[in-house]
């Protein structure tokens, strides 16, 4: 038998993406929080200290232009 590729738990709603394409701000923001793990993974450098022990950090303007480039694409997103 096939196992279910997502669980319904973890999706946005439907209603939720209606509702940020048409640009409700909460909505935006509740899609925008539903990928902020995924962001901040995306954004994660390792830096080394001078005695070369490795350190990790957010790239805080490479997550910001993330966050940017989703909310763009949420709000020219088309819900048929």
């Amino acid at each position: 038998m096939k196992k279910k590729r997502y669980d319904s738990r973890k999706l946005v709603p439907v209603a939720v993406i209606k509702a940020a394409a048409a640009g409700d701000p909460l909505a935006v923001q509740m899609v925008l929080n539903h990928y902020q793990g995924y962001i901040i993974w995306l954004s994660t450098r390792t830096m080394y200290d001078e005695t070369g022990k490795a350190h990790y950090v957010v790239d805080e303007m490479l997550k910001s232009r993330l966050e940017n480039k989703l909310i763009h694409k949420i709000l020219e997103f088309q819900v048929r």
